[in-house]
């Protein structure tokens, strides 16, 4: 994938010092496969649940849906490299000075861990640091990585693992489920009320290394909680490779939140599967936004499963040159009463590729069900492109849906009344553009809502 001249505006394209204590060499193999389950100590059903993973990898095509894939070479990356020995840390200060500098640099810091519930930080292939406020440890809430789950939880793990992102369900599915290595592990118990969010982040940080977390999460009958990842990766001439999975099941009367800012480098190929399942009365919200990386492709999932379940996913992306933004949701109707809402906001300038791409499926047995679906693109020159493309199925006659689309390009008029108002015009493109996004900015808590105005505003400089 080629590189361009934009990345030198990526403020997190700096890489560190730090030297893997465990690297595998290149390549995809069933030893590699093996070498990760060894690390891990992990349990047997885990170890054979990857080489059937591997066995179904080999035999799956690229998905369809989506841009063409065809271009990657799974052997050119390096599928495990930890910094770490002795698994992650609960005291900041024992995490190695350079991985602690590195975060600090990303805003990502003991300090900023106060205003969550929790922390899990993953450099490369390992968590390296973990925190949990003392309260929740005694509500039995549990928040770690997968591996000490596994450990801890070993039942729980097991009933949840898997079911719904199976390892057949697509090649980059498979490869995940065969690789795997860090991610969050969450589970929230019965009418427990979590007050500030919870947070992961992701730092890819070595040449040609693929980073492959799974997060499963479990929001039990009547509990509420909110969930925050960030990312961010150096800037190479080789692609990184990230094919995350994520599992989230909501209970009845339960109330989840997933937020996302990625903002990777341009030349990571981000491919990734998220998908929930969502009980009686229970809510469902992606709040997703999509920042760099030379080919994303993102539709968080919903599957609405008891009646009266509702889910929404609100999602911006922005692409420039050498950047394909594939993005869009996917909800699935099951039973009487659902309500899905899409709201897709996208923004392409020098050149960018941001494409909406979606699915809508109120079955037959969804009756009395509604979906709403907006989607709008904003051009910011005549050299960018984007589409939409949507599939939209009804089943019942007592559903209903409803789609709008709009292509716009800045409206001159309101650039004009700033400049007259002594707003130069870069300052009044960047004021137009979080106009633009406010639904999405809006759902953000304060932190992350001026971390993403100030990225928006180092990517349209």
């Amino acid at each position: 994938m080629k590189k361009n001249n934009l990345n030198k505006k990526y403020k997190y394209g700096f890489s560190d010092k730090s030297k893997a204590v465990v690297e595998l060499s290149k390549g995809l193999t069933l030893n590699v496969i093996n070498q990760i389950s060894k690390i891990k100590n992990e349990p047997e059903w885990m170890r054979q649940n990857r080489i059937k993973a591997f066995d179904a990898f080999n035999r799956l095509k690229n998905p369809k849906w989506g841009p063409d894939l065809s271009f990657i070479n799974f052997n050119d990356y390096i599928y495990y490299s930890s910094p770490i020995k002795g698994g992650y840390k609960t005291n900041w200060e024992e995490v190695p000075e350079n991985i602690k500098d590195t975060f600090k640099k990303l805003n990502v810091s003991e300090e900023h861990a106060k205003v969550l519930s929790g922390v899990n930080d993953q450099y490369d292939s390992e968590s390296v640091y973990h925190s949990l406020e003392t309260e929740l440890k005694q509500k039995n809430v549990v928040f770690s990585n997968i591996e000490t789950a596994i450990k801890e939880h070993p039942e729980l793990v097991k009933k949840y693992f898997g079911k719904l992102v199976p390892f057949i369900d697509n090649k980059y599915a498979a490869l995940n489920t065969a690789v795997w290595s860090g991610g969050s592990f969450l589970y929230v118990p019965k009418n427990t009320r979590l007050d500030k969010p919870l947070q992961s982040y992701f730092r890819i940080n070595t040449k040609s290394v693929g980073q492959f977390e799974r997060t499963l999460i479990i929001i039990d009958d009547g509990a509420t909680a909110h969930y925050v990842e960030g990312c961010t990766a150096p800037i190479y001439d080789k692609n990184n490779l990230h094919a995350a999975v994520v599992e989230v099941f909501v209970g009845k009367n339960a109330k989840f939140r997933y937020s996302t800012i990625q903002n990777w480098s341009d030349n990571v190929l981000n491919l990734v599967t998220k998908r929930s399942k969502v009980e009686e009365n229970g809510v469902m919200e992606w709040i997703d936004g999509n920042l760099g990386s030379g080919l994303n492709m993102k539709y968080p999932a919903t599957i609405l499963a008891g009646k009266n379940s509702s889910a929404k996913c609100i999602t911006i992306a922005t692409s420039h040159k050498g950047v394909v933004q594939d993005t869009g949701a996917k909800m699935i109707h099951l039973a009487p009463n659902t309500k899905s809402l899409i709201i897709s906001k996208s923004i392409a300038h020098s050149g960018g590729i941001a494409n909406y791409r979606g699915l809508v499926n109120i079955t037959k047995n969804a009756i009395n069900s509604s979906s709403t679906v907006t989607c709008d693109t904003l051009l910011l020159d005549s050299i960018s492109k984007s589409d939409t493309i949507p599939t939209e199925i009804i089943s019942n006659a007592s559903s209903f849906l409803k789609h709008e689309a709009k292509v716009t390009d800045l409206d001159k008029e309101k650039m004009f009344y700033l400049n007259t108002k002594g707003i130069n015009e870069k300052d009044a493109r960047h004021l137009l553009v979080l106009g633009f996004v406010e639904e999405f900015v809006s759902e953000l808590p304060m932190e992350y809502a001026v971390e993403l105005n100030r990225l928006l505003k180092q990517d349209l400089a």
